[in-house]
């Protein structure tokens, strides 16, 4: 997998400390019924360690009381790019976000360019979906990522608009060839740069593609070493069969998948901390 030398070696150095995690997070939870009863499905069989929460959205509240009552690991599913859809949803929300979603989908250069017209309308939505969670879920968020991984956009990078101190999604790691050099490149950078005010997983993949097998393999080979977050939507029917008829148990063997998220990166900051 693609990564810079000075990466590695300061991966290394915490692998002398602490071993490695396989974090799989399922994302959408409460965007609708289906979605987190799939997702409540992979968390009770153990094969979801945590999820990632949307708010304003039509099973927003239902979600938020089974995650609560379950004690299931949530963070905030930051959604700027599909329209909230929660009837109790304030109107000036509504129209706000729709300005958001218009231009984050308006092209594909968008999410990294810099929307000065749009810096109130974004504070604006950041801030109702921090307090909605905190609301629904009794405490603020802890953990962030993105709908459509918009929560790296440069309006919220570089507008500082997530809490300092943070656990933050980091962009999906790459093979080589995977992507273009400048693409790569800009991603090491805009990971550098989110690592300077939040905390972070060593690597990111998606679930999917489940075939071939090597590429899985690899990704837990990484697991044992790395702190590691694989990004699922188990509302995908092939993704929903792996965790839930015994492929996802299989493939993990003798690297077993962490009951939670945000608990092993907290565990992990202690072991440092007293190996320092």
């Amino acid at each position: 997998m693609f990564v810079t030398i000075q990466e590695e070696k300061n991966l290394d150095a915490h692998n002398q400390m602490w071993p490695g995690r396989l974090i799989i997070n399922a994302d959408d939870w409460g965007r609708n019924v289906e979605n987190t009863d799939r997702i409540f499905e992979c968390v009770r069989r153990g094969t979801v360690s945590s999820a990632s929460g949307m708010v304003f959205m039509e099973d927003s509240e239902r979600a938020a009381s089974l995650a609560r009552d379950s004690k299931v690991d949530i963070g905030l599913h930051l959604n700027l790019t599909t329209p909230f859809s929660a009837l109790t949803c304030a109107s000036a929300l509504v129209e706000r976000q729709r300005k958001l979603v218009s231009y984050l989908r308006s092209h594909a250069l968008a999410q990294v360019l810099f929307h000065p017209g749009l810096v109130r309308a974004f504070e604006y939505v950041v801030k109702s979906q921090l307090n909605e969670f905190e609301r629904i879920y009794g405490a603020p968020a802890e953990r962030f990522d993105g709908h459509h991984h918009m929560h790296l956009c440069a309006n919220v990078v570089y507008g500082k608009l997530l809490p300092s101190g943070t656990l933050i999604r980091r962009n999906f790691t790459f093979c080589r060839g995977e992507k273009s050099l400048l693409n790569r490149m800009y991603r090491q950078a805009l990971d550098r740069k989110m690592a300077k005010r939040h905390r972070m997983v060593d690597f990111l993949f998606l679930l999917p593609p489940l075939e071939p097998r090597q590429r899985l393999d690899r990704i837990r080979l990484h697991a044992r070493e790395h702190l590691v977050e694989v990004e699922t939507h188990p509302i995908n029917r092939e993704e929903y069969g792996f965790l839930t008829n015994g492929g996802a148990e299989l493939w993990a063997g003798d690297t077993p998948i962490a009951p939670c998220f945000l608990g092993v990166v907290q565990d992990r900051m202690a072991t440092e901390l007293t190996k320092s």
